[in-house]
């Protein structure tokens, strides 16, 4: 079992050491004793950009699948046991991973740790026809609550469609599709198991109140004897131009209620100095009340009752700025998207003042420091800097590097990126009956 340990310049003072077992899983542990507590965070380096035509859904399907009992765990055990126990728990999924998280009580640790190690060593021995239909239609279910059947609810998989070519890893989202989900076989979701749900394919990261000694044991013990698995393939190449060279326009005409504006512009991707830059820059321009935007469009202007503009990190391909605008009354959307690309522009001629750079800068640094200073967000953060960029310590030090970017890389980011010929755009329009009864809401409130 290999062991580092290292106090990284401008770590706040926090550390983390990492091991590997001699089945490949790498641990990475980082003691707090500031309360009675430790999170355990376990991402698997899965998410929909693995997935292949045909068969898109399966990485969220088996998140779901993961609650779904093993060997020693039967039904909804793993729920029952940590939430009996005092702890809390759930597990999310990502164009470039899935990840699975509980906070316990620091002497239910070994609890948390053993569930965890028993779905990945033995889900097979529980996964059947009958546990894949349950979660198929859970899924299903999901997809329509939260995408099909609410305002606005397909449009990140819209504009991740259109910024993302067909062809690419990115290109769908990681709900899936309905067809998808219900082609998916007990087989296909053995197979996907078997090659990504393995030691050597995984982080695991403890933090909290433990005693790195006995944790490192406990993991060894349960962990240990879970073979590695060699079958996975790499994801396919999501590279891309950095410019996408033309403005991508759909219209959608839905029971909404107000029109909108959406674009996802094509920025550069996470872990770089530029990623750090264009993010700040989406705080000046989108991010809060303060913003560029917001004042704009809601204050001065009063044509928008909502005006957002943030960052969606992405390491395997082109990052996405997400920009949302809800207009007001009856303003149409042209007007929006000049006063939106009026701000961009001067923004890219200008670039930002001190004070904006300082109010971002401390907005970005207090939102570092929030996930930082509880255990599961440094869990969380430790694992995904391990899984997508090979080193969890750079998590440490993420607050510094945000500081040190200067207004000329913000500037630089926003002139080269936040263009016209760099996004795609979706315009709603709310439907004649939408309408009518927007007119008459504004009739009856004169």
């Amino acid at each position: 079992m290999g062991h580092t340990a290292t106090e990284q310049a401008g770590s706040g003072g926090l550390t983390a050491t990492e091991h590997r077992l001699a089945n490949g899983l790498r641990v990475v542990l980082s003691e707090d004793h500031l309360t009675p507590v430790a999170a355990v965070c376990l991402w698997y380096d899965v998410g929909s950009r693995h997935e292949v035509k045909g068969r898109t859904g399966l990485a969220h399907l088996f998140e779901h699948l993961m609650f779904q009992g093993s060997a020693q765990v039967k039904g909804n055990g793993h729920f029952e046991l940590v939430q009996g126990a005092g702890g809390s728990l759930n597990g999310t999924t990502s164009f470039e991973r899935t990840n699975y998280f509980e906070t316990m009580p620091a002497h239910e640790l070994e609890l948390a740790l053993w569930l965890e190690a028993d779905r990945m060593g033995s889900l097979l021995v529980a996964l059947d026809e009958e546990s894949l239909e349950n979660q198929r239609d859970v899924v299903k279910n999901e997809r329509r609550q939260r995408y099909d059947n609410v305002p606005y609810g397909t449009a990140f998989e819209k504009l991740t469609a259109m910024a993302y070519p067909e062809g690419h890893p990115y290109h769908h989202t990681p709900i899936g599709s309905m067809a998808d989900l219900d082609a998916a076989s007990l087989e296909d979701a053995r197979a996907f198991f078997r090659t990504y749900y393995a030691p050597n394919n995984a982080v695991l990261s403890v933090v909290g109140d433990i005693d790195p000694e006995q944790t490192l044991a406990w993991v060894e013990k349960y962990f240990g004897s879970i073979p590695s698995h060699d079958g996975k393939q790499p994801p396919r190449d999501g590279s891309l131009p950095e410019i996408i060279g033309d403005q991508l326009r759909t219209v959608v005409k839905e029971d909404v209620p107000s029109r909108a504006l959406m674009a996802a512009y094509r920025l550069p991707q996470d872990g770089s100095r530029e990623a750090d830059a264009a993010d700040i820059a989406l705080t000046i321009l989108g991010g809060g009340e303060s913003s560029r935007l917001y004042n704009r469009l809601v204050r001065r202007d009063r044509s928008a009752v909502a005006a957002g503009f943030g960052l969606l990190r992405l390491a395997g391909a082109p990052s996405l700025g997400w920009l949302d605008v809800k207009t007001s009354g009856g303003t149409e959307v042209p007007a929006i998207e000049a006063a939106v690309d009026e701000e961009l522009a001067r923004f890219a001629d200008e670039g930002p003042t001190p004070e904006e750079m300082e109010r971002a800068q401390a907005q970005l640094e207090r939102e570092w420091l929030d996930r930082l200073a509880t255990v599961s967000g440094r869990a969380d953060e430790l694992c995904r800097f391990a899984v997508l960029f090979g080193d969890p310590q750079l998590a440490l030090t993420a607050v510094q590097r945000v500081l040190e970017i200067s207004p000329l890389e913000v500037q630089a980011v926003a002139k080269a990126r936040l263009r016209p010929d760099n996004r795609a755009v979706l315009v709603y329009e709310p439907t004649a009956q939408t309408d009518a009864a927007g007119t008459e809401e504004e009739e009856a409130a004169k």
